[in-house]
């Protein structure tokens, strides 16, 4: 085996236990092509097909820091598989990696040409390749070992079911999906009868912020100020959402989901929603903002879609940020937030950088003065 591959007994990367109950766990050991190959599902969120997988470690302990991937296209696109062995490199460099294991899933004519230039990147960038790896039809060839013994010519056959890091991960209460399209189905639009319910409780939600226009405007208020009944009315469906998720709840009404999509288009009070996201509370963040994501209307779902992103984002999940934010694009391809999340998950950035831009606090303020009622807040600097 030659010296740079993950052979067993070969030096070990460590994937630490962040699921709510683990702390104190003694991290996963990965060292061999075979338990890497294990763990990727669970790194992921998802058994990737057709994917080019980059997991990078540093100190202290070696301990895995990001996982990312890229599709496999087929056919493969001039200039493609050094366009993203470049910004893999950078990626890696910007978050202090100092090694890394490729692994490429597909034939060898697709694979093998993106090894060699993530192979140059990547030793080009100063980082130690630990292993790089071709996986089809259930084996995997290293190109970094040529010794038939333990990488013979017609691959190694591996088994994820039955790995004791798949065991180890999975009791972690880490979950994996059969593919990147399960993951894209959690977050997918209702369809049917529930689609159509949403449709008609999405018209009352509207007729009631109309109605609530009508009575500030017939009340005298200011033409800055007409607005505010409806902001105000969404930033109590904010928080009573944030409450019921929460507390391990759900909201199952479509009238109160329909209530919250037509306020989040309000700013300040996605804004608000923003700013309570808190990151000791991802799971039942990502629970709220999943739902209002799948029954919104089209039309409604940048925002809610945004928050989801952003919660991913905080939660390690870059796969389903990913996803959250194709489909805010999808309905709005200039909403600026989703933008500004595109360029800061795709750009790599961990998630230690999803942090808050104000308190909920701040964020009332900055509006007020908005409306020439007080001084701006000044947002608190960064940490």
């Amino acid at each position: 085996m030659n010296s740079n591959s993950s052979s067993a007994g070969a030096r070990q990367a460590r994937i630490p236990l962040n699921q709510p109950g683990t702390q104190g766990q003694p991290p996963v050991k990965i060292g061999s092509p075979a338990e890497i190959l294990a763990a990727v599902p669970y790194l992921l969120g998802f058994h990737p097909t057709r994917s080019v997988v980059v997991i990078g470690s540093r100190p202290p302990r070696d301990r895995v820091h990001v996982t990312f991937r890229y599709d496999l296209l087929d056919p493969p696109e001039p200039g493609y598989a050094s366009e993203i062995a470049a910004h893999a490199a950078a990626v890696l460099a910007n978050q202090d990696v100092t090694a890394a294991i490729v692994a490429g899933y597909g034939p060898g004519a697709l694979v093998t040409p993106i090894a060699e230039e993530f192979r140059r990147h990547l030793t080009g960038a100063g980082l130690q390749l630990r292993e790089m790896l071709r996986v089809e039809d259930g084996r995997y060839w290293s190109y970094l070992c040529h010794e038939p013994g333990c990488c013979p010519a017609d691959g190694m056959p591996f088994d994820v079911s039955v790995s004791a890091v798949a065991a180890q991960m999975t009791l972690a209460g880490s979950v994996t999906l059969p593919d990147r399209a399960a993951l894209e189905r959690t977050v997918a639009p209702l369809a049917g009868v529930a689609r159509a319910s949403m449709r008609q409780a999405t018209i009352r939600a509207e007729n009631r912020a109309a109605s609530l226009v009508a009575q500030a405007v017939r009340s005298g208020r200011k033409r800055r100020e007409i607005v505010r009944p409806v902001a105000d009315d969404g930033l109590r469906a904010v928080s009573k959402a944030i409450g019921a998720y929460g507390g391990g709840g759900r909201i199952s009404q479509d009238d109160d989901i329909a209530r919250l999509t037509v306020a989040l288009a309000d700013l300040r009070v996605r804004d608000d929603a923003w700013a309570r996201m808190d990151p000791e509370h991802t799971e039942a963040h990502q629970r709220l903002w999943t739902d209002v994501v799948r029954r919104a209307e089209p039309r409604y779902v940048p925002a809610p879609a945004c928050l989801l992103a952003f919660t991913a984002w905080q939660a390690g999940n870059g796969a389903l940020a990913n996803i959250a934010i194709a489909r805010a694009l999808e309905s709005d391809p200039g909403y600026t937030m989703a933008l500004l999340l595109f360029e800061a998950v795709g750009g790599g950035l961990p998630p230690s950088a999803a942090r808050l831009p104000m308190t909920p606090e701040e964020v009332a303020a900055s509006y007020a003065a908005g409306e020439g009622r007080r001084k701006p807040a000044r947002r608190r600097p960064p940490a």
